[in-house]
């Protein structure tokens, strides 16, 4: 069960150990060597928290020393009756840590931009040879007889699965799925006897 929660689930302050509470008010007096003391204690811990969700040790040192800093900028931004200096510090470095993570996630896929969904200029070289193409590829599918053509034509033009083929030609899906397969490699023979 959470420190912060009761027994029957109702939220209860929880105090600062008093050293936090102490080193705490000295950072509020303006006293550097209580901020050092409290990097020391938990530098290490911050900068872990840190590492393990950039994966970046630069940036995990830069974390945490933004961490302290906000604390010496901003020491009454840290109440004591809400929980532990080392839970505030740690809170903070993590979600710093996922600011950053996000940043550059956004920053990488803005980088790739529009050329991610960009295409080649077509060539009307490369029309020609397509619409060439694919009317090759309609002589050879007219080309096959007509329970192949049936079924093929339902499966890749009509976006059926072979169970759906099979219903609508009044056939079990094992026998539909082999004249599709039968229709494809007669296809494929056919089209491979043009080009020699």
């Amino acid at each position: 069960m959470p420190p912060w929660s009761g027994t029957n689930g109702s939220v209860v302050p929880v105090e600062a150990p008093y050293d936090d509470r102490v080193l705490h008010q000295r950072v509020v007096g303006g006293d550097e060597s209580a901020l050092g003391e409290i990097y020391d204690r938990l530098s290490s811990l911050i900068f872990g928290l840190s590492l393990r969700v950039t994966r970046d040790r630069v940036i995990a040192e830069d974390i945490t020393q933004e961490v302290f800093l906000v604390l010496w900028e901003r020491p009454l931004a840290y109440d004591p009756e809400r929980g532990t200096l080392r839970a505030w510090l740690a809170t903070i470095a993590h979600r710093r840590s996922v600011d950053h993570v996000r940043a550059e996630e956004r920053r990488r896929v803005s980088a790739l931009g529009p050329r991610l969904f960009e295409r080649e200029p077509v060539r009307p070289e490369d029309t020609v040879l397509a619409a060439d193409e694919a009317e090759r590829v309609r002589q050879a599918v007219t080309s096959l007889p007509g329970s192949l053509r049936e079924a093929l034509e339902l499966a890749y033009f009509g976006g059926r699965t072979y169970r759906q083929v099979g219903e609508e030609l009044g056939m079990p899906e094992g026998t539909a799925k082999s004249r599709i397969r039968l229709a494809l490699r007669r296809l494929a023979d056919a089209l491979a006897e043009e080009e020699v």
